[in-house]
């Protein structure tokens, strides 16, 4: 290209800059290296002269010329130029990402991360930390300051009140009584419960296994006139599994498959609960009445153990094409309420001295009385209080609460104990149609975050006290193995009926195999309603055979717990990922799940399903991650060569 003084240059011709004006002929040699006119401007940010055309850098420019940093500069021809990176610095960074994925892989995967890290993916903010917080505990090894203060809160708050019961109490708030001998239960099944979950088994198993520990070692007594407080107990929590329950079926998605949803909650239920009846009678010689109760109560689902499983394998993308989480939590519903249901029935016309009209009525009495006052308190629960109301969160909470402990409780104080129960889940079920109406959200219920908290103080009390109940030293071992195999067997043969009865309802082979073994775990019903009939027939001093036929349901039900709990959690987790398709994530969850950071209702029992989340970016496993790095890597250093 000719110069200034006409010479051509043999230097390449190359284009260093997009020049963002029109060339005129005063322009000629801009691009030109060697020309450099007084009035040009250098760059946008320079003050050389304001006239001339305004030049954008070159893309082989470094925005930011003045670092040294792993850089080296040379002046050419006024122009600040960075070299090219070379292939050891190429090849050395590509390592060090590989390394740190590979250590963040690691790190997921090692004690520490289960013990430590998990603390601190709960929190969406930043803990603050008071001066020197890191010395006294440092990260990672110690939780963040938030879950500290938080653990300290609650035990100056447990010390408060227990205080404060002890001057009310006297002697049995004091060490050595049996209140305290309870609040020393609950504490200690809430850790056990903790540390069960690291094993990503349900936290209720430890919490049980805890109450089992306690009462065989001596450490707790709990019988007495103090059971009449475990009753009671007993009683609120169930109120506040059957309002749970009630305020996560969604009516919408209940609308759409309600026959799929009555026919797999119905269905296989009623073959368990004669299953099981059956059984029972020939094998344990209970009466029918004595056997039927026991079915009505082995025959339900524990919503504590499937949804949160099933939480765990939604987030990686498993059954949400089909709705499946959805189906099964509706079912649950379903199958608890119905157990609770026939349950008061049986205990109704068991222990109640009325006469034969008085029997045949419980059963319309109860399932229309009771969906009469759930759809009537639910619907108030609309109006009251008005929805625009600054507390209108808590006193929606206290007003649902309220009629639900007025229903269980009065029902028993009319011996009609089937209509209490059924109630509940429907004054939940209503007054959350008529929440969503108003503008609230399912997947996100303020109403269903306070009961998610009483569920908190009550399941540690449940499981605590019904664990506490057995005594292996008074277990035959010739009932036990009958019950392990009655369990097992109707468990196995629900199985198959469910899976078999799933036609039409757009399912494959794999979706109604998974379906039907996810609902084999017992827990929360067969806790709360176990030891009902053993109070019952204690406090009206009915016959000594009685007695035993009450223990022999009592430990029953646990020992379904102790034997299906823990393995349909692991069946769950294990078959999911076999048998259902995976989907990739989508921007909208399927009904029936929530889209806030607000955890499940159900979810409490269990550890958070955030432990589970891919390992670099979406990839499955750590071989993968290593692969696709390798190949990442490879192609760079070809790169560079090139």
């Amino acid at each position: 290209m000719p110069g200034e003084d006409g010479v051509v240059s043999n230097e390449p011709k190359r284009r260093v800059s997009i020049i963002t004006e029109p060339i005129s002929e005063a322009r000629v040699g801009h691009d030109n290296f060697g020309f450099e006119p007084n009035k040009r401007k250098i760059s946008q940010h320079s003050h050389h002269s304001e006239e001339g055309p305004v030049r954008r850098k070159s893309n082989l420019h470094n925005a930011n010329a003045d670092s040294s940093n792993n850089k080296s500069l040379d002046q050419r021809n006024g122009e600040v130029r960075s070299k090219k990176p070379s292939f050891s610095d190429a090849f050395a960074k590509i390592n060090q990402e590989y390394e740190n994925a590979q250590q963040n892989a690691h790190l997921e995967q090692s004690w520490i991360y289960a013990l430590c890290m998990r603390c601190r993916e709960e929190y969406t903010t930043p803990s603050w930390e008071p001066p020197g917080w890191q010395r006294i505990c440092p990260y990672p090894l110690c939780p963040p300051y938030r879950q500290i203060a938080r653990i300290i809160s609650i035990i100056l708050i447990g010390v408060l009140l227990w205080i404060t019961a002890y001057v009310i109490i006297g002697d049995s708030a004091a060490p050595g009584g049996q209140l305290f001998q309870l609040v020393v239960l609950t504490v200690a099944a809430n850790f056990g419960g903790f540390l069960i979950s690291l094993t990503t088994l349900p936290r209720l198993i430890g919490m049980l296994l805890v109450g089992l520990l306690f009462q065989n070692v001596g450490w707790v007594n709990l019988d007495g006139e103090f059971t009449k407080v475990t009753a009671e107990l007993r009683k609120i929590a169930l109120t506040i599994i059957l309002t749970r329950a009630g305020l996560e079926m969604d009516p919408h998605a209940f609308k759409k498959v309600y026959i799929t949803i009555l026919k797999l909650g119905l269905i296989p239920w009623i073959v368990e609960f004669g299953l099981i009846g059956v059984l029972t009678h020939f094998f344990l010689e209970l009466p029918w009445l004595w056997s039927l109760l026991l079915g009505s109560i082995i025959a339900a689902v524990s919503p504590a153990v499937v949804v949160p499983c099933l939480f765990r394998l939604r987030t990686k993308g498993y059954g949400v094409a089909k709705g499946i989480p959805t189906l099964i939590i509706a079912v649950a519903g379903i199958d608890d309420a119905a157990s609770v249901a026939v349950f008061g029935i049986m205990t109704s016309i068991m222990f109640t001295a009325k006469g034969l009209a008085f029997q045949i009525a419980q059963a319309p009495v109860c399932i229309f009385g009771g969906l009469g006052f759930g759809v009537f308190w639910g619907a108030l629960c609309k109006y009251i209080p008005e929805r625009e109301d600054a507390y209108v969160v808590p006193i929606r909470t206290l007003m649902l609460f309220g009629g639900g402990l007025l229903a269980v409780f009065g029902s028993e104080k009319i011996h009609f104990e089937g209509a209490g129960p059924l109630a509940v889940v429907f004054a939940a079920f209503t007054a959350s149609y008529f929440w969503c109406g108003d503008g609230w959200e399912l997947e996100d219920n303020p109403v269903s975050t306070a009961f998610e908290i009483f569920w908190m103080i009550f399941e540690p009390i449940l499981f605590g006290i019904t664990g506490a109940s057995i005594k292996i030293r008074e277990l035959d071992p010739h009932i036990v193995s009958i019950g392990i195999g009655c369990i097992y067997t109707c468990i196995i043969i629900r199985i198959i009926v469910t899976a078999g009865i799933a036609f039409g309802d757009q399912l494959n082979v794999k979706e109604k195999i998974f379906v039907a073994v996810s609902w084999m775990s017992k827990a929360t019903v067969q806790a709360a309603l176990g030891p009902v009939a053993l109070k019952t027939v204690t406090t009206q001093h009915r016959p000594h055979e009685e007695h035993h036929f009450a223990e022999l349901v009592k430990n029953f039900c646990i020992l379904s717990i102790i034997l299906s709990a823990p393995l349909g959690a692991l069946l769950i987790s294990v078959t999911g990922t076999k048998l259902l398709k995976k989907t990739k994530p989508i921007t909208e969850p399927p009904e029936g799940w929530r889209r806030s950071h607000r955890p499940s209702l159900h979810d409490i029992s269990i550890i958070d399903e955030d432990e589970e989340r891919e390992d670099i970016e979406g990839i499955a496993d750590e071989d993968t991650a290593a692969n696709t790095l390798s190949n990442a890597q490879t192609s760079s250093v070809f790169a560079v060569t090139k």
